[in-house]
């Protein structure tokens, strides 16, 4: 029998959670020191900045609970609007407001600085291949 020998520094699983995590640190400076956003506020007001009003059922990538509460906290802060469907009592559309369009155009910015950074640090073809090959991972069955 083969003895298998792991080696967690060449486990992949491994390797995108760290990048993923230091990345997502380094560039929390930004959105949380600047804004005072959490990685969840962050998050929400990129994807509604990015593709528009959406609901809530939309952006579920992260916990509905934690979901909930920063939508009534970016609310509350003027950011983002509920707005009630026409058709279905029970779903609202979210939006961002004139205040957090701003803030996404601010934030967007800095997100594309630091996106060069970090795509000069390792070049522009292992980037695109970096790129391709997460989008392959992210649209994989084997990952879903």
């Amino acid at each position: 029998m083969t003895q298998f020998s792991f080696d967690l520094d060449h486990f992949l699983p491994y390797l995108l959670n760290q990048a993923a995590e230091l990345t997502a640190k380094r560039f929390e400076q930004v959105y949380r020191t600047k804004n005072g956003l959490t990685r969840t506020k962050w998050r929400i007001i990129s994807h509604l900045g990015s593709t528009g009003a959406m609901t809530a059922a939309r952006l579920s990538h992260t916990e509905k609970t934690k979901i909930s509460r920063a939508v009534g906290a970016l609310q509350t802060e003027g950011l983002v609007l509920r707005v009630p469907s026409t058709t279905d009592r029970r779903t609202e559309t979210l939006q961002l407001t004139s205040a957090g369009e701003a803030l996404f155009a601010s934030l967007s910015q800095e997100a594309a600085a630091f996106d060069r950074q970090l795509r000069a640090l390792i070049g522009a073809e292992a980037a695109t291949r970096l790129e391709e090959a997460l989008k392959r991972l992210v649209e994989s069955p084997i990952v879903k």
